[in-house]
């Protein structure tokens, strides 16, 4: 029989046990506000996309109806609406939170957004956006590779890799040695800011080309080519500073990695691609379920882009060379059309967060901070700038063709050099005012690259229309300078003509 002293404290125990079960549910509570908050996640997502959409919609008319390239608009409204102005596009990288995040406000006050949830859903938010960014460039590359003519890249191989290498070579060497002797940077510092002079912005550089309908013209292969190049020798220069910064030392093991993965990568995918990709269209055409094409071609390219990611290489040079091989097949016309709207609808989210995570701030001379920063960014922006433009001048083999071009085409350093500018703030190797100088010259050359490159352009087309009457007299040689334009012209127009075949 129970006695009732055991039964007060089977009853004290009991109600120990659920005070305790009490406290813990209480103070798990705010455990659970990240699962409560999702779907305030996704409704900062789609405010953001809204944002994105409508900014680089209005940039890009605007652009277009006063003769700039509309990737420009994207760019420039991506800083109004990014942390420069607006804070409606903000990311916890470039220094933003939910206080500061005028779309967490936003939901405050009509979505019943919770301050303890707020900065939960401001950094998830803020991931997905980004995201559909680095998705949207990928996408954008494939879609170059598409327009692009591999055995035209084949061609001008030798002049693109040895416009990539001087791009290289020049402005780090430029840049590493006047930041030394002119603003006695140390060593290590000026070594980093140095390598990213290094960088070009392939995403900006081809989708300018593409909107000149110049992509497929033998200037437009050359820049392609060479940019794609100094994307990987910029990973190179990358991982060599950032072993410097960190250790002190360069481990020469990881370059010589890097050099071999790189190269196995690019001439492997297409080698390989080229020998499958009868079987790949073969397999399209046995499917019956609609987007066959599509989801097949996104599979490849995905695919390349993870073992690209997986072997320390960027995922663009997967989706590159994804559109390179299956540029070769007789679905391209088709795969061509169908990637458009996928391309709409991700890369203007590319293009509008590069301009929303660049400060712009550091251009106000006001600021006793930033006045050193602006007197190096001057040197960075001259050396930066010729650096990359002289590159043209090292083609060879190729009469008739607009050399300034290709060097300006080289000039916009766009994400890659911001990529360069992080890295080195958070190895604390760069002091601020240093820092301020490469985000300057990042800005300015991103943004003066796409006008700098139709300008170009146009001084090549009135040079060439005034080098027949010049050189009449010589029939055979005259004649070869100007037939390789018009057949890169005619390539170009059959290459947009949407009739089916």
């Amino acid at each position: 029989m129970v006695s009732m002293t055991d039964l007060l404290t089977g009853l004290t125990v009991g109600n120990s046990f659920l005070q305790s079960l009490s406290t813990e549910l209480i103070a798990t509570t705010p455990e659970t506000t990240p699962v409560e908050s999702t779907p305030l996640a996704l409704a900062g997502v789609l405010v953001s996309l809204v944002v994105v959409y409508f900014s680089s919609k209005l940039g890009g008319e605007i652009c277009a109806r006063i003769n700039l390239p509309p990737v420009l608009g994207e760019l420039v409204a991506g800083v109004l609406v990014g942390i420069s102005a607006l804070h409606l596009v903000i990311f916890p990288e470039g220094g933003g939170n939910a206080g500061s995040s005028l779309i967490i406000h936003l939901m405050e006050a009509t979505a019943g957004l919770t301050p303890q949830a707020a900065e939960a859903t401001f950094r998830s938010q803020s991931e997905v956006v980004h995201i559909l960014s680095e998705l949207g460039v990928v996408i954008l590359l494939f879609e170059i590779g598409l327009e692009s003519d591999l055995k035209e890249l084949l061609r001008v191989g030798p002049q693109a890799t040895l416009v990539a290498v001087i791009g290289v070579i020049t402005p780090f060497a430029l840049g590493t040695i006047g930041l030394i002797a002119l603003f006695h940077v140390p060593t290590v510092p000026a070594i980093f800011a140095g390598a990213a002079l290094t960088a070009t912005s392939i995403g900006i550089t081809a989708k300018v080309l593409a909107e000149l309908g110049r992509l497929s013209s033998r200037e437009g292969q050359i820049i392609i080519g060479a940019a794609v190049m100094d994307d990987v020798l910029g990973i190179i220069v990358l991982a060599v500073v950032a072993s410097l910064a960190r250790d002190g030392e360069v481990r020469v093991e990881n370059v010589i990695y890097l050099i071999i993965s790189s190269a196995a990568f690019l001439v492997g995918s297409i080698w390989l691609g080229r020998l499958l990709s009868p079987y790949f269209v073969a397999l399209v055409d046995q499917l019956k379920t609609r987007g066959q094409l599509l989801l097949s071609s996104l599979i490849f390219a995905f695919v390349l882009s993870y073992v690209a990611v997986a072997i320390q290489l960027e995922a663009i040079l997967g989706a590159f060379a994804a559109g390179l091989i299956l540029a070769e097949t007789d679905k391209r016309k088709d795969l061509e059309k169908q990637v458009v709207p996928i391309a709409d609808m991700l890369v203007p989210v590319f293009f509008v967060v590069v301009g929303a995570s660049t400060d712009v701030s550091v251009l106000n001379p006001f600021v006793p901070e930033n006045r050193e920063g602006l007197i190096m960014s001057s040197f960075l922006i001259a050396v930066a700038i010729v650096g990359k433009v002289v590159t043209g001048f090292t083609v060879f083999g190729q009469p008739g063709i607009n050399r300034w071009a290709i060097g300006v085409g080289m000039i916009p350093r766009g994400e890659v050099g911001l990529v360069f500018a992080a890295v080195g703030s958070s190895s604390g190797a760069l002091s601020k005012p240093l820092e301020a100088a490469i985000i300057v010259m990042v800005i300015l050359t991103t943004f003066l690259a796409p006008p700098f490159l139709r300008v170009a352009f146009r001084s090549g087309e009135s040079t060439n229309s005034s080098e027949p009457a010049a050189l009449a007299d010589n029939s055979r040689e005259g004649l070869e300078i100007e037939s390789t334009p018009m057949d890169s012209a005619m390539a170009d127009l059959d290459r947009a003509d949407p009739t089916p075949d």
